[in-house]
This record gives C-alpha cells, structure tokens and sequence, in this order.
C-alpha cells in the first residue's frame, strides 16, 4: 500500500477514535454493503400502510403464513 494512503488511512482512524486495522474493516465493509438496500419487512409494512391493510385482513395473512424454517 502506497505511503500516502497509509498515512490517509491513518489519520481518519485517528479521526474516528479507532486502530488503523479497525478503521481499514469499516472501509472495506462500506465498500461492498450495498447502498440503499431495500430491507423486505420495511417494504411489506410500507405496502400494507399504502393499501390500508386491516387487522382482520392482517389476522389473515398470519394465520395462513407458512412458518417453515428456511434452509
């Protein structure tokens, strides 16, 4: 790694109160979280706030869930 990027690296850990090697995971995990990422239980709340979804129709919709555990 270039000395002026050590040196950057360095500095926004000092920055953000943290190592050097923790500053470097929080980069790489910002660079590959996808941004904007669409999480579905907020969707689906959002879906059901638009079309005025009831408690009864609700009810409905939970009682015929399937609660099978994913593999």
């Amino acid at each position: 790694m270039p000395d002026e990027v050590h040196r950057a690296i360095r500095v926004q850990a000092a920055q953000h109160g943290r190592s050097i090697e923790a500053e470097m995971r929080d980069i790489l995990e910002t660079a590959v979280r996808p941004q904007g990422r669409v999480k579905l239980g907020s969707l689906l709340s959002e879906i059901g706030r638009k079309v005025k979804l009831t408690e009864e129709a609700f009810a409905i919709f939970e009682s015929a869930r399937d609660r099978t555990l994913a593999l």
